[in-house]
């Protein structure tokens, strides 16, 4: 009788069940070397491959929006900061994907759900509210957040250079700057007597934080100042319509995920009903907003990563200092500025870091 083995077996199956009934001496001693050259194919690698799978570190990515709009140029900026420290996406590291769909009620249950998951570190870019469900959610597994404030004001860290706890990461200064970008419309158009600030009041420490820097800011101007609310694309319709009603001579976008997410609408927006605008990002004026004022998302989006990175590789979050920015960019569109019927003085178009003609 020789040697029989069932080779019809599930790929999954790691034990390979071989009959040495009726077996002479010698076909006992041919079976003891089948298992080592069949055994060796059938268990070793499977084994393997999975070890290999489960060693593989998993990254949790909290975002506040939607990966259709999140899916382009920030996701990217992540990944080539992920890059930088030697990872990509599905060949040396996972990502475990959580989406609020601008839903940011539903930021601390998505944080929960990733440490269910066991990640490695999670990233929580874009919004303080992010952060905060994070930290809430653990104390344990690294959290690398950017937000627009003040992190140390709002307990994420206990000083910017020694984090003290597991979070740590990128504070772009978009509200401190706030003032500053308010100073530019007003330049720019000296006859305004009222300006408006657009915020998502989703985000409420976010809402606060901007309203109170802008408030000191328009007094000291002697401007007018209008907060308008929005928490999703038919908020943003609306507040424009009501801004139009209200007769109010300028704009200033909000620091908010939702914003970026929605640019396109708000430029356009904004064009159609002939509202000079000012915005936080570069990337707005790019795309056809009137100017900006502030860090760059993307570069921040890949400081991110590239945080995340340096974590998988073994770094604590209390050896890696909060990061700020330290290039804020001053951009104008002039193609929009003439559409508006502006003429951007000679100063502050030399000020001007990036000028889109």
């Amino acid at each position: 009788m020789g040697i029989t083995a069932d080779t019809n077996l599930d790929p999954k199956c790691d034990i390979l069940f071989i009959s040495d009934v009726g077996l002479g001496v010698g076909e006992a001693m041919r079976r003891r070397e089948f298992i080592v050259l069949v055994g060796g194919a059938a268990v070793t690698r499977p084994l393997g491959a999975r070890a290999q799978q489960r060693m593989m570190p998993t990254i949790g990515y909290l975002g506040s929006t939607s990966p259709e709009a999140r899916a382009g140029a920030v996701l990217a900026a992540f990944k080539r900061g992920l890059a930088e420290q030697g990872y990509v996406e599905g060949r040396n590291v996972a990502i475990e994907y959580r989406w609020a769909e601008e839903q940011y009620d539903l930021l601390p249950a998505l944080a929960l759900e990733l440490t269910r998951q066991q990640v490695a570190v999670i990233a929580a870019p874009g919004s303080v509210v992010a952060a905060a469900a994070a930290k809430a959610a653990t104390t344990t597994i690294p959290i690398v957040f950017m937000i627009g404030s003040d992190p140390v004001e709002h307990g994420f860290v206990a000083s910017l250079n020694r984090p003290g706890g597991n979070l740590t990461g990128i504070a772009y200064l978009n509200i401190e700057v706030a003032p500053k970008r308010l100073e530019l419309p007003h330049e720019l158009v000296p006859a305004a007597k009222s300006i408006a600030l657009m915020v998502n009041p989703a985000d409420q420490i976010n809402t606060a934080d901007q309203t109170t820097e802008m408030r000191v800011a328009a007094a000291k101007l002697g401007l007018n100042l209008m907060v308008v609310k929005a928490k999703n694309g038919t908020e943003i319709e609306a507040a424009f319509a009501l801004l139009l009603q209200e007769h109010v001579d300028a704009l200033q976008i909000g620091v908010d995920p939702l914003f970026g997410s929605h640019s396109d609408q708000i430029i356009a927006l904004s064009a159609r009903h002939e509202l000079p605008t000012i915005y936080p990002w570069p990337e707005f004026t790019s795309r056809g907003g009137l100017m900006n004022y502030g860090a760059s998302i993307l570069d921040e989006f890949r400081e991110v990563g590239n945080y995340t990175g340096r974590i998988l590789n073994g770094a604590k979050p209390d050896d890696l200092p909060v990061q700020r920015p330290t290039n804020l960019v001053l951009g104008i569109n002039q193609k929009t500025a003439k559409t508006l019927g502006l003429a951007i003085p000679p100063g502050l178009l030399a000020r001007a870091d990036e000028v889109v003609e």
